[in-house]
């Protein structure tokens, strides 16, 4: 059985992992997690000050989820250290990584220096779970932004794959009139089954007039400026697709249209839980690894 893990990085999912791996009786060494309090208090855990000798030992090694916001540096909110996405490879040679959200050409680049990268955010079970804390996190946003209920608001999700029937379902569940644009006539057949107004894509521009909010899903444009100029000017814009969104912040904020865009929820409104979830995960990764 696995004992020996290697945590680099991270945000407070990430600091909340580690003290329940602690719990399972693992030993841990970390880096770039020096600002991380809550850690400083517990017997096995042990702060490194650098890669190679946080990593030496471990059978596993634990990323940041995301790995990276910029496509250069590792994410390190718990320290001061900066960490290139380079220099963190070569020290991982033969090691299995586990992280989130990486990108294919850091893939290829980690399989030429044999380090086994495991993108945890592609693992179906954690994927599905994230959604519970993505929804909950875009309805407060929707509740601290607007200046009326969600009861009774007209409320349009653009897409429905995993996030959009989260959030269609939450919001169906306190009162909101929901609307979904999806594609797939299936889609539209679980749309109206679960009692939504299914909008076809080919109609969105009729309709955007009458709504309070607008949730989009889905990554790609879809309200651009011409989509954005028939909108109320008091409609809310919620963008929760990763890059690069569905919403033209620019155009939106020429507009004046209020527009957020919400990145990284499960981290920011959930992070115990979301922790739990990414643990769940990593051990089913152990099992079918050993």
């Amino acid at each position: 059985m696995v004992r020996n893990i290697a945590i680099i990085g991270g945000d407070l999912r990430i600091v909340k992992l580690a003290e329940m791996l602690t719990k399972e009786n693992f030993f841990i060494k970390t880096y770039a997690l020096e600002k991380a309090e809550s850690l400083k208090k517990i017997s096995n855990i042990l702060p490194c000050s650098s890669i190679n000798e946080t990593i030496k030992e471990a059978e596993f090694v634990i990323g940041p989820i995301p790995l990276s916001s910029n496509n250069i540096q590792i994410n390190t909110p718990f320290s001061d250290t900066q960490i290139t996405l380079q220099e963190l490879l070569e020290p991982l040679k033969n090691k299995i990584f586990l992280t989130g959200n990486v990108k294919k050409e850091y893939k290829n680049e980690a399989i030429k220096q044999n380090v086994k990268i495991i993108d945890i955010l592609e693992r179906e079970e954690l994927v599905v779970l994230n959604t519970i804390a993505t929804a909950e996190g875009a309805i407060q946003i929707a509740m601290e932004e607007t200046i009326h209920t969600l009861h009774g608001s007209n409320i349009l999700i653009l897409g429905y794959g995993r996030v959009g029937k989260a959030v269609a379902y939450m919001l169906k569940g306190i009162g909101a009139n929901v609307f979904v644009e999806a594609r797939k006539e299936e889609d539209f057949a679980w749309i109206k089954v679960y009692g939504y107004k299914p909008i076809l894509l080919n109609e969105l521009q009729e309709n955007l007039e009458k709504f309070d909010i607008i949730m989009n899903t889905v990554p790609a444009m879809i309200l651009k400026n011409e989509e954005l100029s028939k909108l109320k000017k008091e409609c809310v814009l919620i963008d929760l697709a990763s890059s690069p969104g569905g919403i033209d912040q620019e155009a939106a904020k020429r507009q004046g249209i209020k527009t957020i865009w919400a990145l990284a929820l499960p981290g920011k409104v959930a992070p115990l839980t979301s922790a739990e979830f990414i643990k769940d995960t990593i051990f089913n990764v152990i099992k079918e690894l050993e």
